[in-house]
């Protein structure tokens, strides 16, 4: 069976639903879970109450952004959480928005690709036993974590503009990008290669697990669509263009959240999305178009019934082979 994951983004924030998907998502098959961080709830300590009620599923940050939490503040949470999990943690980054990094942290939002470079890099050396890489000299001593983990905890990076990717290539284990249209995997796996010859690294080794958002129906599926292009600001507008899908784009635009989905933005659908009944055929097309480890992400606020009816007819053993 192939590898799948199972996530869930910041706007689900109902605390008992994250746990029970969680629990659900290891008792059907699935690989890893996935847990977001945006304005809610502390990703790390729900985590750490999914990994005493689990014990196979990895566990992991799908994604915690790089302003609200120090180099060593991440790698002492990755420490621990893979500590408390037996190893099975993920540390999961993100450059995040302007409003989260600004808005919420009070940080300035200033050359994100650099940031999330810098803190990778940090993070990595500390989890790898070295002592922390100041960034600006005459401080004091840097120091070493007191603790280390028992192996070393993979770092994925969500990544959608080049230099981002070819940053996820240089320095991550993994890449993890959301709502980017599956014909741009090809073309970000080679992102991925350049990035990874820069450091000197082979190609290839940079797992592909782009995060897909689910829904039950055409109509959920353009709810993702929509709110992200019309709420979250311009990094998945942008993108999109940039791909070559402005029409669609100025066509969700045009419509608003709420309308019938117009006829432009269908390719969009079809593009970044699982839905309905099509959805165990279009995850195959994920495959073949390189994803290695899609994470299926879990629309927010719906009935529990029915968020555990899209695990359960998406899991690894359910899911109808292609004919």
């Amino acid at each position: 069976m192939s590898p799948l994951a199972a996530a869930l983004t910041p706007l689900e924030t109902r605390r008992d639903v994250v746990l029970h998907l969680a629990v659900r998502a290891e008792e059907l098959g699935y690989d890893e879970f996935l847990l977001a961080e945006g304005w809610g709830h502390d990703a790390a300590v729900l985590l750490a109450e999914v990994a005493t009620r689990t014990s196979r599923i990895r566990i992991g940050t799908g994604v915690l952004n790089v302003w609200g939490r120090s180099p060593a503040s991440l790698a002492m949470l990755a420490t621990s959480l893979d500590a408390v999990s037996g190893g099975r943690f993920t540390l999961g980054l993100g450059a995040g928005s302007p409003q989260l990094a600004e808005g919420l942290h009070d940080v300035a939002f200033r050359e994100p690709v650099a940031r999330l470079g810098a803190v990778t890099r940090q993070v990595r050396a500390l989890l790898d036993g070295a002592r922390l890489a100041p960034s600006a000299p005459d401080r004091q001593r840097p120091l070493r974590l007191a603790v280390r983990p028992g192996a070393r905890v993979p770092i994925r990076l969500a990544a959608l503009g080049p230099h981002a990717v070819r940053l996820a290539g240089e320095l991550a284990d993994g890449w993890s990008p959301f709502l980017l249209p599956r014909s741009a995997l090809k073309a970000g796996i080679g992102l991925l290669d350049e990035g990874a010859a820069r450091a000197g690294r082979p190609p290839g080794g940079t797992l592909v697990g782009p995060c897909v958002p689910v829904a039950v129906s055409e109509a959920g599926a353009y709810w993702w669509v929509a709110f992200y292009l019309t709420s979250m600001g311009p990094l998945y507008r942008d993108t999109l263009r940039r791909l070559g899908f402005g029409a669609a784009v100025d066509a969700v635009l045009a419509a608003g959240p709420d309308a019938p989905v117009p006829a432009a933005a269908r390719v969009l659908l079809d593009e970044l999305t699982l839905h309905g009944d099509t959805a165990g055929a279009a995850l195959d097309r994920w495959y073949g178009a390189g994803a290695q480890l899609p994470a299926l992400t879990l629309p927010p606020h719906l009935p529990l019934d029915e968020l555990d009816r899209l695990l359960t007819e998406l899991a690894p053993g359910n899911r109808e082979k292609p004919s």
